[in-house]
């Protein structure tokens, strides 16, 4: 099957379908055709502008047939890219379908960055073996939903698992497992630190081993499932998980009621064993106080950094994402950043002509704004995908365009622990050098703020329960409102800054 398009989009997560919807919106005399190597994209649901440039929203999973329904200039391929010729402006698929296109957007983000993804060497009285741990199949990375699923099946029969990792799918998944004994492995010395600093760890430490008397949201959604007539190569995932991926997610292991957490700090896994290597080399088993799963039957055993030996029942990756800029390196030439990430400038163009990119596959390249950073995110997803057709509209027109506003300074708003957690730009001081003072409000159980001021002015917070703060502190950042005179003052309970500053 041989198609045309004006605008071509591979990948149907969030930033994917956000650009064909943006596209469809803004030229609707256009042919637009999306590839997505799942038959399932992601769809923005429920959103809410909690402010100017903060966003609140859901990831709804639908069938691809839901974009053809509502977008009639957009039709979506279930496929896997195979070829992107760039010289030529033709995108070849997995079925055999060519699809000739004038501007293109990649938008295929990232795969698990498995833990342990190097090699494990161990010896015989012959020689070295090398064995790949990303392939083990006691270890599990979680990036989309056909992994999820996956990990609640084996879930259900475990009694311990190993969590790797301190992002927020770790932060999430640590405090939503019920009936099975977690063992949580980071690499720092507090927890949740991809997001969050020490002092705001120690706010969420109580929640950690804390029995959960709240009920989950209950979202009034269909269920679909994902169809198996694609070939999807093992390195090619579904779309990222959405803002919402553990309301209603049944995490649930065989130990009912158990809800028990223990945490190593700034460790990192060193190599996975069966039990019967652990019991031949004379390695000790430990079993933390807190646990009462004292046995030496673990299917998989870990060893950390700090020379401890954890035993389990499987192992969960979540320690970030690389994006998925190999697939299309080829013969296309693309500049690739430090990090993986195709590197764009600010009209979201790669150097490769007429080939654009958004969302966690790409690296922003252009000079950022004093309090704008990148991070893969799906709240950027959204953002990033939302640009990239505007700038392939204008691109097409021969228009030019400006960055969009939302680059101006970095938000993002999700939930740890059931609070709801606000970053506003550099939030952790990210960049700043010298001179930064840090403001701090803290009730425990309650809320935790954080203010960075320099040189008298509010340069990124942390939001951590209702504080009702985060459109103030959006205004003061954006209108670089001088804060030498206030700041004793600007985390104050009894005073409404909000009308001190209106």
């Amino acid at each position: 099957m041989n198609l045309k398009a004006d605008f071509a989009i591979i990948g149907g997560g969030i930033g994917g379908v956000t650009c064909a919807e943006t596209l469809s919106y803004l030229s609707p005399d256009t042919n637009i055709v999306l590839i997505t190597a799942s038959s399932l994209i992601k769809t923005v649901t429920n959103l809410v502008q909690v402010s100017e440039r903060i966003e609140s929203f859901d990831v709804e999973e639908k069938p691809k047939s839901y974009l053809e329904s509502t977008l009639p200039n957009v039709q979506v391929i279930h496929a896997v890219v195979a070829i992107l010729d760039s010289e030529n402006h033709i995108l070849k698929t997995s079925d055999g379908t060519s699809v000739g296109y004038k501007k293109v957007c990649i938008c295929t983000g990232g795969r698990p960055k498995v833990s342990g993804n190097v090699f494990r060497t161990y010896q015989t009285c012959i020689h070295w073996f090398l064995v790949i741990v990303e392939d083990n199949p006691f270890v599990l990375g979680i990036r989309d939903t056909e992994s999820v699923q996956e990990f609640q099946k084996k879930l259900k029969n475990a009694r311990r698992i190993i969590v790797i990792g301190n992002g927020g799918i770790a932060t999430e998944l640590v405090y939503e497992v019920e009936g099975c004994e977690v063992i949580w492995a980071i690499k720092d010395k507090s927890i949740s630190s991809a997001f969050v600093d020490a002092g705001a760890a120690q706010f969420f430490l109580p929640c950690v081993n804390k029995e959960k008397t709240e009920t989950k949201k209950t979202l009034k959604r269909h269920k679909y499932t994902e169809e198996d007539d694609v070939s999807r190569p093992k390195n090619v995932t579904g779309g990222a998980l959405g803002p919402d991926w553990s309301v209603n997610c049944d995490m649930v292991g065989n130990q009912q009621g158990s809800h028990k957490v223990h945490i190593e700090y700034s460790v990192e896994m060193v190599n996975i064993f069966k039990l019967d290597e652990i019991k031949t080399n004379g390695k000790k088993i430990e079993n933390p106080s807190i646990f009462e799963q004292i046995t030496d039957d673990w299917p998989v055993c870990v060893e950390l950094t700090n020379g401890k030996i954890y035993g389990a029942d499987f192992i969960v990756s979540a320690t970030g994402v690389v994006p998925n800029s190999h697939q299309f390196s080829g013969n296309n030439n693309f500049e690739i950043g430090e990090d993986g990430g195709i590197k764009v400038n600010d009209k979201m163009e790669t150097n490769v002509k007429d080939v654009f990119a958004a969302g966690d596959i790409c690296t922003a390249s252009w000079i950022p704004a004093p309090h704008w950073i990148q991070m893969r995110l799906w709240s950027q997803a959204r953002q990033m995908g939302c640009y990239a057709a505007k700038a392939m509209v204008a691109s097409l027109s021969n228009e030019d365009v400006t960055l969009d506003f939302c680059f101006e300074l970095f938000t993002h708003m999700t939930k740890f622990f059931n609070y709801k957690v606000i970053l506003l730009g550099k939030f952790n001081g990210q960049g700043l050098g010298e001179g930064q003072e840090i403001l701090l409000r803290f009730t425990e159980g309650v809320e935790y703020v954080k203010a960075i001021i320099q040189d008298g002015h509010l340069q990124g917070a942390v939001l951590i329960g209702e504080t009702d703060l985060e459109e103030t502190f959006e205004n003061l950042i954006l209108n670089k409102i001088d804060l030498t005179s206030f700041k004793e003052h600007l985390l104050d309970p009894n005073i409404d800054i909000e009308d001190f500053f209106d």
